[in-house]
């Protein structure tokens, strides 16, 4: 099974106190990109949830979100002295830097001050040392949550990707369907051109004409390009087959499905098999937008 990269899950719980919400949101990405907002004060926390989501995921940009509220029994904020002093010592740093160059400054207020990060701390009740194990067990399902909906998602996708890698097999069928009347249509033009050499009176290198008929028979020949294009089809299927983590591969897949489209439109030199090749750039397209959702 294939899993989509864009999902979203969230969890809410308490322990004593303390209540918590998760958030847990993902979108595609060219790699594992996490973005993590958790509180301040929650020891091993951050390490732990980073292990995890990496274990779970190979792909995608992910942020995840914690939020804590706690009750009016909680202790409320507290006062983290020693990055008050920092805070303050920086401010008179700047005030004296400001004066020596001429420039005032407005005072900041107290809650100036109170509003810089670390100046006041929310300690944690005396639950905080089962909080964290809490929590981490709370996360173990939220991620699983958030894996059910990727899934779900890439079910969604594989049957898309599947319709589209069936109308590309149809599309080739139609062309190689094409390959005799286009034949048959090329030795007609090519007798057409050689009856207006041979009318003109030129003469004729028997040799030579062979061989430029040759190269135009080469540079016509699209057989190469549908078996290339049946054999991506099979492969495509076989990685939808598979699952797991093949974003990439099918995003590669479908860029050789467009180098063959496209090879097979420059050599058409028949108004059917074009059209029928900008069908097949046009499903290639499709294809490839859904394939960048693909973890």
């Amino acid at each position: 099974m294939i899993r989509s990269m864009t999902a979203f899950a969230s969890r809410s719980g308490s322990l004593g106190p303390v209540g918590w919400s998760w958030d847990l949101r993902g979108v595609n990405g060219r790699g594992l990109e996490l973005r993590l907002r958790l509180p301040d004060g929650v020891e091993g926390l951050e390490a732990e949830a980073r292990k995890r989501l990496a274990a779970a995921l190979t792909r995608g940009n992910v942020t995840l979100a914690l939020k804590l509220a706690r009750s009016d029994a909680a202790q409320g904020p507290t006062l983290d002295n020693d990055e008050l002093t920092r805070v303050l010592d920086a401010l008179d740093a700047v005030q004296t830097r400001a004066v020596g160059m001429g420039v005032t400054l407005g005072q900041p207020t107290a809650a100036d001050v109170l509003a810089q990060r670390g100046v006041l701390t929310h300690a944690l009740p005396e639950t905080d040392t089962s909080l964290v194990p809490a929590l981490l067990t709370d996360l173990d399902r939220l991620i699983a949550d958030f894996d059910t909906m990727r899934e779900g998602e890439g079910a969604a996708l594989a049957a898309v990707l599947a319709a589209q890698v069936d109308e590309i097999e149809a599309l080739v069928a139609q062309a190689e369907a094409q390959l005799p009347a286009r034949a048959e249509q090329t030795r007609a033009a090519l007798r057409r051109a050689l009856d207006r050499i041979t009318a003109e009176g030129a003469p004729l290198d028997e040799d030579r004409l062979a061989q430029e008929l040759a190269l135009v028979a080469v540079k016509a020949d699209v057989t190469e390009e549908l078996d290339r294009l049946r054999a991506h089809v099979q492969a495509a299927r076989d990685l939808l087959g598979q699952g797991g983590a093949v974003g990439r591969k099918l995003d590669f897949l479908a860029q050789e499905f467009n180098r063959e489209a496209n090879t097979l439109c420059s050599k058409a030199q028949d108004k059917t098999v074009t059209r029928i090749g900008l069908d097949l750039k046009a499903v290639i397209d499709q294809m490839r937008e859904q394939t960048q959702n693909v973890e």
